[in-house]
């Protein structure tokens, strides 16, 4: 027979909660199950059901037998009829729950103890996934610190210090590398609860992250005098952001940038250094708001169709490659950034466009003329004859 002590007992729980980082509460309910598991398993029969109350000071446990009030008793072991019930609890009724007071025990058989210690083991884990899940599913949006555990194929593995998280290919920054032991922030994008646990997608390509660590790093920002009113993100190679203010005498792009360019850096840095953020000034005024998303090329006209959401850009030569940007990037990301199409022209090649155009339309009247006055002659030739 196993014999409770009550010493070596709380020692134990103590050091659970300080290894696995659980609350004493939580750990004492698992204690309790594990008591009870292993009272009906050694001293009650049948279907019975059994409670424990664990006094966390003196850890002497309360053993019950819980019985649910019926008006035909079919199950002894679990349940107990009304004029019974009432006997233990004079306001009792069919459907209530009645609990009786069951001999103290402090010794337990080898099956009862092992019995005790799956139910031990599987409440512990079902608790630490239930801190894991609790700990976590308020974050989803904000950027933590996490390492690298593994790298399963495509797929990353990082340990966030209380449950593993999945940095899947998709979202992966495609210029970095991953290996175990790299220390990373993410930004948090989901949290949900499985029969395995908890399940935390994780992400270092979304535009989250970006505006996050802005959040993080700009005080103007996290007090409400600059807003945030967009982010576009290529992951990698280049972030839009847009930002205004709330307060005239303050300088929202500037306040992103910070004092030679230190609040920025600090963002770049942590993202990965080879990637650009452009800082967008936002406007209400759409020519504006495009003129400025198309930073960092300089725009010389524009033409706007709120209708259609559509914009004609006109620059000079050497501000086209610039405005559409690397694998037109810059454009794209302007496009996403305003919510407008937009289609970049080089002021030159636009005038040969309008001059050709112009040639054109001039050759088909010319055309035309020729066409009408052949017809003409046809007609008075016809009428001669």
């Amino acid at each position: 027979m196993v014999k409770i002590e009550t010493s070596e007992f709380l020692a134990a729980i103590k050091q659970i909660c300080a290894e696995r980082d659980l609350p004493e509460d939580r750990v004492f309910e698992v204690v309790e199950a594990a008591l009870a598991a292993a009272y009906r398993k050694e001293y009650l029969s049948g279907e019975a059901k059994a409670e424990v109350e664990l006094d966390q000071k003196t850890l002497k446990p309360k053993f019950y037998q819980v019985f649910e009030v019926v008006d035909e008793v079919k199950f002894p072991e679990r349940q107990i009829d009304l004029k019974e019930a009432k006997k233990i609890k004079k306001d009792a009724k069919i459907g209530d729950e009645i609990k009786k007071v069951l001999p103290y025990k402090d010794r337990f058989g080898r099956i009862a103890a092992q019995t005790a210690k799956q139910v031990i083991i599987q409440k512990i884990r079902e608790v630490e996934k239930s801190e894991a899940y609790n700990e976590y599913k308020d974050k989803v949006g904000k950027v933590i610190y996490s390492v690298v555990q593994q790298v399963e194929g495509k797929n990353v593995l990082v340990d966030l210090g209380k449950a593993i998280a999945l940095l899947p290919p998709q979202e992966q920054n495609p210029t970095e590398e991953y290996y175990p032991g790299k220390r990373i922030r993410v930004v948090v994008l989901s949290v949900e609860i499985t029969q395995k646990g908890p399940s935390i997608i994780v992400s270092r390509a979304s535009e989250y992250l970006v505006e996050a660590l802005f959040r993080t790093e700009v005080p103007e920002i996290s007090s409400g005098v600059v807003q945030i009113k967009k982010v576009v993100r290529e992951a990698g190679f280049r972030t839009k952001i847009a930002v205004k203010a709330s307060e005239e005498s303050v300088d929202p792009v500037g306040s992103c940038v910070g004092q030679r360019g230190t609040r920025v850096q600090t963002v770049l840095n942590e993202i990965g250094g080879e990637e650009k953020i452009d800082i967008i000034l936002w406007d209400k005024d759409p020519k504006k708001f495009i003129t400025n998303a198309l930073s960092p090329a300089k725009v010389k006209e524009i033409k706007v169709d709120k209708k259609k959401k559509q914009a004609e850009v006109l620059v000079e030569p050497d501000q086209l490659s610039l405005a559409i940007g690397k694998q037109g990037r810059n454009v794209r990301l302007a496009s996403k950034l305003t919510g407008y199409e937009i289609d970049v022209f080089a002021l030159q090649d636009k005038e040969k466009a309008k001059k050709n155009k112009k040639k054109d339309k001039e050759a088909e009247e010319k055309k035309k003329e020729k066409e009408a006055e052949e017809e003409k002659s046809k007609a008075k030739k016809e009428e001669k004859e």
